[in-house]
């Protein structure tokens, strides 16, 4: 399977007053390097986490996370 998961994990950060990595971690409960590797797209969340992630940054989850399947056809 080739289906993606996008984020704007990075933007809202930016529009909550310049949050740090390190405090969305705090506030999501993982660790600074979970929140790198998913704001890079080398990791996608639980569902679960997602929601946290969404949570702490105060949207709803299809405003962070965009779900793209792959092609079938």
């Amino acid at each position: 399977m080739n289906d993606k998961i996008n984020n704007k994990i990075r933007r809202w950060r930016f529009e909550r007053d310049e949050m740090t990595q390190e405090e969305l971690a705090t506030r999501a409960g993982v660790t600074r390097q979970t929140i790198i590797a998913i704001e890079a797209g080398k990791y996608a969340p639980s569902l679960m986490l997602a929601y946290r992630i969404a949570t702490a940054l105060g949207v709803s989850l299809d405003e962070v996370f965009q779900y793209f399947p792959e092609e079938t056809g």
